[in-house]
């Protein structure tokens, strides 16, 4: 008797350790944990420092400091909480995998909808960023730019410019999808090396920045109120994805119950470090009011520098250090959202041919091509401003989900082998719940909207296809 249609949408998947977690094709374990740290320091310090300070900054003013701590604190609440279901079950495609074995197929291909967004969208917008950097470099450097037509997307934003193509964030999401064909191995290690100029740009761009300490910046703190901060918190949120970005190594880690829980939370005192160091430099810096300048919209930071400074030196050092540097944001990011489609091709979600792995490279080949090609339409056409807060429900659904996943494990699965377990449970999983939903409350109703759609479209794709393609159902059938 076939199995009915609440049978299918609550099934969940096995709860296996290694050696028998699933079936198909394996990929191949050559990532440590420092190199693994340093994929969550990587997709994560760069999209919200580099960029979205121009966009939180008008919402909360410098109360924007109060907004990057509540963001981080749920954040750090939900690493506590990755940390231990990663360590439970440590394989590919992250969020999506801990959904199916803890809720069921329905809420796992929900996550799923909301990893890929998160993930694709988020590629996107920092391509589109990445772009303003490069101009900003090659204007200091040779005193020209790329044209507008081939610099900003054709779709219109407010006042924002508009162009043909946004050409170098198609160019840098070919590069990054070349590289990752080539190895997992290969882009840590380049991406490791883009992390640490990164860092050490930021730790430049604060210790130029304070020397120009004005404690009237700070004035009229808590004038945005209390909606201003959630907002800002909200726009923020998006760029604490490196530590789900962790997580979609699972199956590519060697010793996984170790390596993952020390890379999420190492990656996160890192980056919560680095993230409120810069919003303080910035705001003591430069007044609130000008951080809504739309000539400072595509290269923020390099602008304070050169106001400060008085010289173009700084702010070309610092635009360098972002061209290359970013690149490993949209690296890492890209990476992820090839191993959540690995995952759900393996799962009969998607199409075999998402599973399919280079038997040379041991990566998934073929999907990565498939994400290149739409993350590069998604940079080169549509502007970065509609793009922020999308993201970040995203990643607050899937930090929630994965909080419900520790508590719904602990009762159904007991005895679970738990490496890292989260302490004060379940008070820890409750919080990061709360804080989230919080968090979600910031976002605007149209972004809900775009959602909602995006949602419906994948799940109505599982219902009419996946359902009936799904790995647990050919096993029950058998």
């Amino acid at each position: 008797m076939p199995p009915t249609l609440t049978a299918q949408l609550t099934r969940r998947k096995p709860l296996r350790m290694q050696g028998g977690a699933h079936g198909g094709p394996d990929l191949g374990r050559s990532i440590g944990t420092f190199q693994l740290m340093m994929f969550g320091v990587g997709a994560t310090v760069g999209t919200g420092i580099f960029f979205v300070l121009q966009e939180a900054v008008p919402d909360a003013g410098p109360a924007v400091i109060v907004s990057f701590l509540i963001a981080g604190l749920g954040a750090g609440l939900s690493a506590l909480c990755y940390a231990e279901i990663a360590s439970a079950i440590p394989v590919s495609g992250s969020t999506y995998s801990y959904a199916y074995h803890a809720f069921g197929e329905l809420v796992a291909m929900g996550i799923a909808a909301c990893v890929l967004l998160e993930y694709g969208v988020s590629s996107g917008a920092v391509a589109v960023g990445w772009s303003g950097y490069l101009n900003e470099l090659l204007d200091n450097l040779v005193g020209w730019h790329l044209p507008d037509a081939l610099s900003y997307s054709p779709i219109p934003y407010e006042d924002n410019v508009t162009g043909l193509v946004n050409l170098p964030a198609v160019l840098l999401v070919v590069m990054c999808t070349v590289l990752l064909v080539r190895g997992a191995s290969e882009s840590a290690r380049v991406n490791t090396v883009m992390v640490i100029i990164k860092l050490g740009v930021l730790l430049m761009f604060v210790a130029i920045a304070l020397t120009a300490w004005d404690s009237d910046n700070f004035a009229g703190f808590w004038d945005a109120g209390p909606h201003g901060i959630s907002a800002a918190a909200a726009t923020i949120f998006f760029s604490f994805i490196g530590l789900d970005a962790v997580s979609t190594a699972g199956e590519e880690v060697r010793d996984p119950q170790r390596a993952l829980p020390r890379a999420i939370m190492g990656a996160l005192a890192v980056v919560v470090t680095i993230y409120v160091l810069v919003a303080v430099a910035g705001i003591a810096a430069q007044p609130p009011e000008d951080f809504s300048d739309t000539e400072q919209q595509s290269a923020g930071l390099s602008v304070i520098l050169e106001n400060v400074t008085g010289s173009t030196v700084a702010p070309t050092i610092l635009a360098a250090g972002a061209v290359i540097s970013i690149f490993s944001v949209t690296l890492v990011t890209l990476y992820g959202q090839t191993r959540i489609l690995f995952a759900m091709g393996r799962d009969g979600m998607l199409p075999d041919r998402f599973a399919s792995v280079n038997p040379r490279t041991l990566t998934p080949t073929f999907n990565t091509i498939v994400c290149g090609t739409v993350v590069a339409l998604i940079g080169g056409f549509v502007p970065a401003d509609y793009l922020w807060d999308t993201v970040s429900i995203g990643t607050l659904v899937a930090f929630i989900v994965v909080a419900g996943g520790v508590l719904v494990l602990r009762r159904t699965q007991p005895d679970l082998p738990r490496p890292f377990r989260v302490p004060l449970h379940p008070v820890v999983p409750v919080l990061t719940i709360a804080v989230c939903v919080y968090i979600l409350t910031g976002i605007a109703a149209v972004t809900w909207v775009i959602f909602g759609c995006w949602l419906a479209l994948v799940l109505g794709f599982y219902l009419l296809w996946g359902r009936r393609h799904a790995a647990l159902g050919k096993e029950a059938a058998r």
